[in-house]
C-alpha cells in the first residue's frame, strides 16, 4: 500500500484519492466448470493488486503500472471501446468501459498500479487487476456496487474487451474471498456459500508451486475446449454440461467431445464431494484422493496440462503430499500439493529435485492461505 501511494505522490504530486486493492485466488478444484454452469471452489490468496488512485485533472485516464517498464498507458474512459487499447492495459481500460456499460458514472482518472500476484501463472492476475480498478472506480465515484456486481463488470471487461473467454470464478473469488475460508460457487446463478478450510487445526499446509511454465488464455486452446463443451451440451440436449450426468456421455459419438464432458460432469461431482466433505467438519486430508482424481481428469480426458506441471504434481505426491493437481486453466501455471505439515520440506524438495534432473529453472513454492477480498486499503 505505502509503495504504491508513494509512487503516486512522487509522480502525481499530492496523495491519491484512495487506495483499493483486490487479490490473486487458487482454485482448489473444479476445472473449467465455470463456464459450464458448474460448481468452484477456489479461494483469494493474500497476494494482491494495488490501486493507488484519483480523479484526473485533464481529459484523459492514465495508468502505470510497476510492473510495466515501458510507461504509462492513456485512454478516454468516457469514450473507450473494445479494440482501442491493448496489452496489459487493456484490462485497466476494459473494467472501465465495463463499468460505464453497466450504468454507473465514469470519469477520468489517474492510476498506479503495483502487483504481487505472480503473471502467466495461473493465478489469476488479470481478474485481481480488473477487481482492484472496479473497487477504485466505485470509491471514486460515491457509488455502491455490490460484489458479484463487481465481479460481472469485471468478467465482461475479461470476456468482451480483452478477448479472453474466461468464466467468472476469477473475479467471483476475488470479491467473495474471506480469510480461512473457502469460495464455494454455483456458476449458474452465482449464489456463494463459504466453506471452512483450517488447515492448520488438522497439522496440513497447501503449498502452492508455480512451475514457471508459461501459461495464457487467450489463445485458442482456452476456447477449443469451451467450443468442444457447447458441442456436448447442444448434442445431449441441455442447457449446459451442469445438467448431464455420467450416464448421458455414451450418447456423444465424438470421442474427443465425449472426453471433454466426461471431465466436467466428474469434476462437478469432485467438487461437491469436497464441499461436503470439508462442511460436515471431516479431516481435510479426505479431499487428496479427489484432489488427485481431479488432475488425472485434466491431465487425460481435457488434456490440458503440460510436462512441468505433470511432473511437479508427481513429484509432490512421492515427497509426501496427500494429494496434488493443477490449478487453473492449464497449459502451464501453478501445481497445489496438500501436505502435511511435517512433509513441506520434503514435498517441495521433491518437486526442485525433479526439476533439476531435467535442467529446468527452479519452481516457486509457497503457502496458499485463504485471505480477505477486494476493498479499500486507505
Amino acid at each position: 500500500m505505502t509503495v504504491v501511494a508513494d509512487a503516486f505522490a512522487a509522480r502525481h504530486g499530492g496523495a491519491p484519492a484512495g487506495v483499493w486493492f483486490a487479490p490473486g485466488r487458487v482454485n482448489l478444484i473444479g476445472e473449467h466448470t465455470d463456464y459450464n454452469d458448474g460448481f468452484v471452489l477456489p479461494f483469494a490468496l493474500p497476494h494482491r493488486a494495488v490501486v493507488a488512485a484519483a480523479p484526473a485533472t485533464g481529459p484523459v485516464s492514465r495508468v502505470r503500472s510497476a510492473q510495466e517498464p515501458a510507461g504509462a498507458v492513456e485512454f478516454t474512459a468516457a469514450s473507450v471501446a473494445p479494440g482501442d487499447v491493448g496489452g496489459w492495459a487493456a484490462y485497466v481500460a476494459g473494467t472501465c468501459w465495463a463499468f460505464r456499460e453497466a450504468g454507473y458514472p465514469v470519469g477520468e482518472v489517474v492510476l498506479e498500479l503495483d502487483s504481487d500476484v505472480p503473471v502467466g501463472a495461473g493465478l489469476s492476475s488479470s481478474a485481481a487487476v480488473e477487481c482492484a480498478v472496479g473497487v477504485a472506480l466505485a470509491g471514486l465515484a460515491g457509488v455502491q456496487v455490490a460484489p458479484t456486481e463487481l465481479a460481472r463488470i469485471a468478467r465482461r471487461a475479461e470476456n468482451e474487451f480483452v478477448g479472453a473467454p474466461t468464466g467468472g470464478m476469477d473475479q467471483m473469488a476475488a470479491v467473495h474471498g474471506r480469510a480461512g475460508q473457502l469460495v464455494f460457487l454455483d456458476t449458474r446463478d452465482d449464489t456463494v456459500e463459504r466453506v471452512p478450510f483450517d488447515l492448520a487445526a488438522h497439522g496440513l499446509e497447501l503449498l502452492v508451486i508455480d512451475t514457471r511454465a508459461p501459461h495464457a488464455h487467450a489463445g485458442g486452446e482456452y476456447g477449443a475446449r469451451r467450443a468442444d463443451c457447447e458441442r456436448a451440451a447442444a448434442a445431449l440436449g441441455v442447457p449446459a454440461l451442469r445438467d448431464a450426468v455420467p450416464a448421458d456421455l455414451d450418447r456423444l459419438p465424438d470421442d474427443r467431445v465425449r472426453r471433454r464432458a466426461r471431465h466436467v460432469v466428474t469434476e462437478n461431482a469432485r467438487v461437491l464431494e469436497v464441499v461436503r466433505l470439508l462442511g460436515a467438519g471431516a479431516d481435510p486430508r479426505g479431499i487428496g484422493p479427489l484432489l488427485d482424481a481431479s488432475h488425472t481428469s485434466m491431465r487425460d480426458d481435457f488434456e490440458i496440462t503440460v510436462p512441468h506441471v505433470d511432473v511437479a504434481v508427481e513429484a509432490a505426491r512421492a515427497g509426501g503430499a496427500t494429494g496434488a493437481r493443477m490449478t487453473g486453466g492449464g497449459f502451464g501455471g501453478c501445481v497445489i500439493a496438500l501436505c502435511p505439515e511435517d512433509a513441506v520440506g520434503g514435498v517441495t524438495a521433491a518437486v526442485e529435485r525433479a526439476y533439476a534432473e531435467r535442467g529446468w529453472a527452479a519452481p516457486a513454492v509457497f503457502p496458499g492461505t485463504p485471505s480477505d477480498g477486494a476493498g479499500r486499503l486507505a
